[in-house]
């Protein structure tokens, strides 16, 4: 059976939706996609563009944040929760001490057997610096950024979670 997959504005409500053979599968709004959309990343098909017969798999979670901010904007060094500039299945990022955070996912992932992807930008010219993963849960993932071996908390940090 030949399967429609169409894609629907309803721009007086503020909402999108996926529809397989005329059913709505998915509802897409600005809190979030609602419905039942299933994968395997077995059988996980091609995006649109790619070239190849490796199929393609889709980011789980990632943040954009600002380490040196917290969630109201302003100028903090507080053990609080950070500015997130954008993001998708994040919840909050809080600060644990100069440049430690733990990332908490809105939906948990399905086990701990994720890769986490991060970096950060350069305070200064000439140093070292390096991040590393401190902490993997189901719910949380904890990340950690440095200079020349000292923790630091910097403006731009971006996180991004591959994984079942």
């Amino acid at each position: 059976m030949a399967t429609s997959l169409s894609l629907e504005n309803d721009s007086s409500l503020a909402q999108g939706y996926i529809k397989v053979n005329g059913t709505t599968a998915a509802t897409i709004t600005t809190s979030g996609i609602t419905g039942n959309l299933t994968g395997n990343a077995d059988t996980a098909t091609k995006l649109a563009g790619t070239t190849g017969s490796a199929p393609s798999y889709a980011c789980r979670a990632w943040v954009n944040f600002d380490g040196t901010r917290d969630s109201s904007g302003a100028v903090s060094t507080a053990n609080t929760n950070r500015l997130i500039r954008s993001s998708g299945n994040v919840a909050s990022v809080l600060r644990n001490a100069a440049g430690d955070y733990t990332i908490t996912f809105t939906t948990p992932m399905s086990d701990a057997n994720y890769s986490v992807v991060l970096t950060n930008s350069l305070l200064t010219t000439g140093v070292t610096r390096g991040n590393y993963i401190l902490g993997i849960s189901t719910t949380a993932t904890q990340v950690r950024y440095y200079e020349n071996n000292i923790l630091t908390d910097t403006a731009t940090n971006c996180v991004a979670i591959f994984g079942n």
